[in-house]
């Protein structure tokens, strides 16, 4: 699952892939923003830790499940 976050006074914005659905990031998300956590956590497919300050969040974009292809494919 690709996700890109945009933080507040940040040139560049964060892009990962992460292995959790987009119900579970974008829960992750809502309980940030609600204030239950002050920091938004994300794991993306290497094990590593993203962690945003919520306050400073700007946009929080879910794509949509990648699948990889192996090999040639046809058309």
């Amino acid at each position: 699952m690709e996700v890109k976050i945009g933080v507040q006074n940040a040139a560049r914005e964060i892009v990962l892939e992460s292995p959790q659905t987009a119900d579970e990031v974008e829960g992750a998300v809502a309980k940030a923003l609600e204030g239950t956590s002050k920091l938004l956590v994300l794991a993306d497919e290497h094990g590593r830790r993203i962690i945003v300050p919520a306050e400073r969040l700007a946009y929080v974009e879910i794509g949509e499940q990648a699948v990889r292809k192996v090999g040639f494919g046809t058309l």
